[in-house]
């Protein structure tokens, strides 16, 4: 069972939601579609589900090309973040319904019914209606809908962007125990790379209409080929510099100079952009021959046991995310230390050139 997109581009009035994409999705695969607002995740999934038809390009189901067939004709399931359910309708009737419609018996029905709630712990709930339900039941709801199709490809739409953080929480860990025991091909999108993160799988980042990098979600979290992919799978996102490389120095913003690492000795001399993670600035050095910077706090965010740290460097906007409830007072000045091992260094055209040393335990 597979999924695949050949050159497939979406236009609308002119405007480009979805460049051409190439894209191969395999049986019992998990995989994330991450992206902002507006990068084209829901454009491609409505290309994938057959509720849009591509301006180029091919859709392979199978070895079959279904690219001008209706959604009604696939084996698809969509949930959306508005998770939808039959309000008159009770949760085991919600569940029957789209087995109902493609007319199973009654036996099959209830034989679904029953396993597809077991598998959601709906089990209890199955004789009331939706709104008798918490938020995190009704959208269990929806996506025991969504299984008992039996569908070949399920399509998760930004699912949990409406539930409280224990739910969500909760789901995470549930969605990827439920997507292997149905086989199913997963796509799941997500503005939080956390989430991409926590659900594993592959991971496609998108920006602006474009994948920048399909792979394995460690892989490309810690190898991103290019400076964009790097901040989008950065919450927030990756802080940039300049960097100049002069025989065995890099000279940071012109300067702060240090040794070259070993993984750079092979990069032509000249100037490149250095990127680093917020949660690799601290307020302390850490690690023999850290470099300091002379920033200007904008404003602080304590999120419980951590805090971000807005600052201000010679006009670039960095974000640092620092240990502990921090007393700091917006406007002062601030050195924050950076660990060099912990930098990516990228091309002028953006591509990536030099992995951080560290990144595996980025």
């Amino acid at each position: 069972m597979t999924l695949v997109l050949k050159g497939v581009s979406k236009t609308v009035g002119g405007v480009t939601h979805i460049h051409p994409t190439d894209l191969e999705l395999s049986k019992g695969t998990m995989n994330v579609l991450l992206g902002p607002t507006l990068s084209g995740k829901t454009s491609l999934m409505r290309l994938m589900a057959g509720l849009d038809v591509p301006q180029t390009g091919r859709i392979i189901w199978n070895g079959d090309d279904v690219t001008g067939q209706r959604v009604q004709d696939r084996k698809v399931a969509m949930v959306y973040q508005q998770f939808i359910n039959y309000p008159s309708m009770t949760v085991y009737e919600n569940i029957a319904s789209p087995m109902k419609l493609v007319g199973k018996s009654r036996a099959e029905i209830d034989k679904a019914v029953r396993e597809t709630a077991e598998l959601m712990k709906l089990t209890p709930m199955l004789d009331r209606k939706p709104l008798e339900l918490s938020g995190g039941q009704q959208q269990r709801c929806a996506l025991a809908r969504a299984l008992v199709k039996n569908a070949g490809l399920v399509l998760l739409d930004e699912p949990l962007a409406n539930l409280d953080y224990k739910l969500r929480e909760e789901l995470r860990v549930e969605i990827p125990r439920i997507f292997e025991e149905s086989g199913a091909i997963f796509v799941y999108a997500t503005t939080e790379p956390e989430e991409a993160l926590l659900l594993g799988g592959n991971t496609a980042a998108l920006w602006e209409g474009r994948v920048t990098q399909f792979g394995p979600t460690p892989s490309v979290y810690r190898q991103p080929v290019d400076a964009t992919t790097a901040r989008v799978f950065s919450d927030p996102p990756m802080n940039f510099m300049q960097v100049r490389k002069a025989g065995g120095r890099l000279i940071f913003d012109g300067d702060h100079a240090v040794p070259t690492p070993a993984s750079m000795q092979s990069l032509a001399d000249g100037g490149y952009t250095a990127g680093f993670r917020p949660n690799h600035l601290e307020l302390h050095p850490m690690a023999e021959g850290a470099i300091a910077f002379e920033t200007r706090l904008s404003v602080t965010e304590i999120t419980g046991s951590e805090t971000f740290v807005h600052l201000d460097y010679h006009g670039l906007r960095w974000v640092g995310l620092v240990h502990g409830v921090q007393s700091l007072t917006s406007g002062q000045p601030l050195t924050v230390y950076l660990n060099p091992a912990h930098v990516y260094v990228f091309a002028p055209d953006g591509a990536l050139v030099s992995v951080a040393p560290y990144a595996e335990a980025a």
